[in-house]
């Protein structure tokens, strides 16, 4: 059986039991959210079948009271590793079968505007009061994100692209690419003439 062949503890197959039954009861279409996970805007967050989460996630996604606009939407078979923390207040749309590492970090949204002369963002305003500013994420199919990366607003990341650990991602990135560095430049291209990774 998958479970005692991974060899986990008797204490894990009875936290994975319980976060199972909690997912069914309240998380429709997701597979297995492990707990504790930590989710502010529910009905604005949209699971797709077979989606997978580590321990202590955290999903915040804003809108005006009543909203219930999809803001955050994962495809299928979406795997998130320990740790993950996504923050949506424009769109978030995750492709289907990607794989993120822990302690990754998408946001689509800041507090206040730092481009033209927007008077809510002058240095000595309260940086929690000023208005929240969004631009869409979109991150295609087939995608693997490694540990420690941080996603930044107004990005289109390609299918199957691959993002080094410890990337801080602020532009778009191509498809089939792979990506390292902070900012994030992309590395390795593939090449579906050849079958192999080519280095850009």
């Amino acid at each position: 059986m998958y479970f005692f062949d991974n060899y986990y503890t008797f204490s894990e197959l009875v936290i994975l039991a319980y976060s199972t039954v909690v997912t069914k009861l309240f998380y429709p279409g997701a597979l297995l959210i492990r707990r504790p996970v930590y989710v502010r805007g529910k009905p604005r967050i949209q699971f797709g079948k077979g989606f997978t989460t580590g321990y202590s996630c955290r999903f915040e996604v804003f809108g005006e009271k009543g909203d219930k606009t999809k803001k955050l939407i994962f495809g299928k078979n979406c795997k998130l590793g320990d740790n993950v923390h996504i923050a949506a207040a424009s769109k978030i749309v995750i492709g289907d079968d990607c794989l993120m590492a822990s302690k990754i970090f998408i946001s689509d949204l800041s507090h206040g505007q730092y481009s033209g002369t927007d008077a809510d963002t002058v240095p000595w305003s309260v940086p929690n009061e000023r208005a929240l500013t969004g631009d869409p994420i979109e991150i295609g199919n087939n995608v693997w994100i490694g540990e420690n990366v941080c996603i930044l607003k107004g990005v289109r990341i390609g299918d199957g692209v691959v993002i080094g650990a410890n990337c801080v991602v602020t532009k778009s990135i191509p498809d089939n690419s792979i990506v390292a560095g902070v900012p994030a430049k992309v590395i390795k291209v593939f090449d579906p003439t050849s079958g192999s990774w080519k280095v850009a």
